[in-house]
């Protein structure tokens, strides 16, 4: 699984950006404020990215920060979203609003979406509201990761959730590993010092 990509900003299209990374270009899709979030063409970027896997294409998503990414996923986790919608409604709503919208069931805010219609932004407010507080999500980061919390432990967070573990294992377990390893271990080290933790 790729949970970020950095390289250089080759190009961007109206629903795209391409990642040149050691000479090698990935297309991500993104959302429009994901692309006027990272940056000219040419400099220097690091993009959050969910892998899609189907029986005839793998495509990347790419997002300029892990709320919006994780915004993504919970998405596309409602029936009728899929990757264009939730695109489209990142492209409106930054996850800040989105949170609002959903906390306070303001359908009208998510249908301001191209493609989302008032039985479909019913369905996501009323589907995501105890999803998205289950997660956790918060101005604070990831799944309720402390405020002290990097990317690096956001992303590990994340990596926990996509194996199957619940929100509250996800951040005691990485919690715990921080305070066993340091906040400055690899990735990759962090990640498994979780797991060994979340399966005690």
């Amino acid at each position: 699984m790729i949970a970020h990509l950095t390289g250089r900003l080759a190009a961007t299209d109206i629903d795209h950006a391409v990642i040149d990374v050691g000479g090698v270009g990935y297309l991500v899709g993104s959302s429009a404020k994901t692309l006027a979030a990272i940056g000219p063409v040419g400099g220097t970027v690091t993009i959050h990215t969910e892998m899609l896997v189907s029986e005839d294409s793998i495509r990347l998503m790419g997002f300029a920060d892990a709320d919006e990414r994780d915004w993504f996923r919970l998405l596309t986790g409602v029936q009728g979203v899929g990757a264009r919608v939730a695109l489209a409604i990142l492209s409106v709503l930054a996850p800040d609003e989105l949170r609002a919208a959903v906390a306070r069931q303001d359908k009208a805010m998510v249908a301001r979406a191209n493609g989302v219609g008032p039985k479909l932004a019913e369905r996501i407010v009323r589907e995501l509201k105890d999803k998205a507080g289950g997660f956790g999500i918060g101005a604070a980061g990831v799944a309720g990761a402390s405020p002290a919390a990097g990317g690096q432990a956001q992303d590990a967070v994340s990596a926990l959730l996509n194996l199957g573990f619940r929100a509250p294992e996800a951040n005691a377990a990485v919690r715990a590993a921080e305070d066993a390893i340091g906040p400055d271990a690899p990735f990759d080290t962090l990640v498994r010092e979780a797991l060994k933790r979340a399966s005690r």
